[in-house]
């Protein structure tokens, strides 16, 4: 697939789709050439948040400790591409796709087949979806908004039985939440590998937090912007190129537990924190809500305390997991996880 090859009509029906609030009426996919389409554009961008989480995940020490993957709800399969690439594919035996399209099984299959020539590729077969044995690590990536009930039922059976998910989701309010209430609910059977600092219940679920949400923003790769192609895509699918805001976790059953959520990174006395959305600049401050051990908090940085922090809270594409000096609510200096 290249530029000249894309059928913009099929794009924008499948945009339309995606913006419409009828998204359980069945598959979208009506041709190979939708999901090549799709995953040579809408799914890129899908990818690049994938990348910013498998970033975190690394820096938060964690890697799967299973060799296969069933990547559930597939689409195009990017999501599982991205995690196999990013630990290696021969760190995997197998994976197996699922989703309500056969055309994107098929697609998927062929995607990671052609990408990863010495790994076993299969599609989910009813049994193994009803069966009980354990299933590795499951991907789940962009399916909470179009589940019906019976679906997210079938898909929390399936996480009963993985030894780990990784499940990424867009970054709206309504979708974090809901994310939130599925991790709340998991927390008791696995460890929260990310994006969390802690295993204690989500402080966004308090009365005062109503308005918040977890959600990140991963960044777009730098040469799309001179890509006239990608400047065409983002006009004609009315899309900000700009903001890839997500929200994720990461579920490690066999992970040691460690109610602290200090078993990654270098030993420290200060508590691990993670930034929620975006850092706030102005011009004597920087400012940003907060989430560690003990909860949710605005913290400001005066530039006059540490320049340089300023000035890499403003500059960074890194996760922004961080080791604050603090005193209250100001941080007097800081620490990335590296």
């Amino acid at each position: 697939m290249t530029w000249d090859d894309i059928d913009w009509s099929a794009l924008e029906r499948l945009r339309a789709r995606f913006l419409s609030t009828d998204l359980k009426g069945g598959p979208y996919w009506t041709s190979p050439g939708d999901l090549a389409a799709y995953d040579f554009t809408f799914a890129e961008r899908i990818g690049w948040k994938w990348d910013h989480v498998l970033r975190e995940l690394k820096l938060r020490g964690w890697h799967p400790r299973t060799r296969t993957v069933l990547d559930w709800g597939c689409g195009s399969g990017i999501a599982a591409r991205r995690v196999i690439a990013a630990y290696g594919a021969e760190n995997f035996d197998s994976l197996t796709v699922w989703d309500h399209s056969p055309l994107a099984c098929n697609f998927a299959a062929e995607a990671a087949g052609a990408a990863f020539p010495s790994l076993r590729i299969s599609q989910a077969t009813p049994g193994l979806l009803t069966a009980s044995e354990p299933i590795g690590l499951l991907v789940v990536s962009h399916v909470l908004n179009e589940l019906p009930a019976d679906a997210l039922a079938a898909l929390r059976s399936l996480i009963a039985r993985a030894d780990a998910v990784l499940w990424v989701e867009p970054g709206t309010h309504a979708v974090s939440r809901q994310l939130g209430a599925l991790r709340e609910h998991y927390r008791a059977t696995f460890q929260i590998a990310a994006p969390c600092p802690h295993q204690a219940a989500c402080p966004v679920f308090t009365e005062s937090n109503a308005r918040h949400w977890c959600h990140f923003f991963a960044p777009p790769p730098s040469e799309i912007f001179a890509d006239s192609n990608w400047v065409k895509f983002g006009q004609r699918a009315g899309i900000d190129l700009r903001s890839l805001p997500y929200c994720f976790f990461a579920l490690d059953r066999t992970a040691p537990h460690d109610p602290t959520g200090e078993t990654a990174g270098p030993a420290s006395t200060l508590p691990l924190s993670r930034v929620i959305g975006r850092v706030e600049h102005f011009k004597p401050y920087a400012r940003w809500l907060n989430c560690d051990t003990t909860g949710l908090v605005e913290l400001e940085l005066p530039r006059r305390a540490d320049g340089a922090l300023f000035k890499q809270l403003e500059r960074t594409k890194a996760p922004l997991v961080y080791r604050w000096q603090r005193d209250g609510d100001k941080v007097l200096g800081g620490e990335a996880l590296k």
